[in-house]
């Protein structure tokens, strides 16, 4: 059973996505918050394994509370944003977040989100990526401090970062470098580590600030 804690400080859609939820046979809503205090609250209480975060809430915002939840907690954390808002996915990004959706996404797309998320794997809603990307390489000069980092990866290393960064699944890597994907999966994980990097999302921010990768660039 996923264990999921939901954060947003409108009572009717908190009362939504506990509905949606809690109908599936493999996921339980044990905790709601209505702002950011409360759900790190309710994630030391509950133990979750995935937290539903909204981006604008009182007292504490989304992206303060998943700075701490992410520190003081196992548990996964999905925001909740809008089209407007790419500044507050960029920080959440930084932050170490495992996923980002739509308010406006389906509700199959929102379960989905969670299992995906619950396994270990990060998610970034299409409609949200492109605009982060661009607005995370939008910057004249790279930042100097992400770029320096660049030097502690392997050429291969690096190389499979930028083609991460494109979006392409551990199977399409592994096809365009002739590798196996068990090897591809391997060097993945050596780039995350070696970066301090929680997951793929981080990566594809990561190769962005660092000027590896540029949009409309191969």
């Amino acid at each position: 059973m996923i264990r999921v804690v939901v954060a947003d400080d409108e009572a009717m859609i908190r009362a939504g996505l506990r509905m949606l939820l809690d109908h599936q046979g493999d996921i339980e809503v044990v905790g709601e918050a209505a702002d950011g205090e409360q759900a790190r609250a309710e994630v030391r209480r509950a133990a979750p394994d995935v937290v539903l975060l909204d981006v604008r809430m009182p007292r504490t915002d989304g992206i303060t509370a998943a700075r701490h939840i992410l520190a003081e907690s196992a548990a996964k954390v999905i925001v909740l944003t809008t089209f407007d808002e790419d500044d507050a996915v960029r920080e959440a990004l930084r932050a170490g977040v495992s996923g980002f959706l739509l308010k406006v996404a389906p509700p199959e797309q929102l379960v989905h989100a969670v299992r995906t998320v619950a396994a270990g794997q990060a998610l970034l809603d299409p409609a949200v990526t492109l605009r982060v990307i661009e607005s995370f390489a939008g910057a004249a000069v790279a930042d100097p401090r992400a770029a320096a980092r660049l030097g502690e990866l392997t050429e291969r290393e690096a190389e499979v970062l930028r083609l991460v960064a494109r979006g392409l699944s551990n199977a399409e890597i592994a096809a365009a470098l002739f590798l196996g994907e068990a090897t591809v999966k391997t060097y993945v994980s050596r780039m995350l580590t070696k970066l301090g990097l929680r997951d793929r999302v981080q990566a594809v921010a990561f190769a962005y600030e660092s000027g590896l990768v540029r949009p409309g660039v191969a």
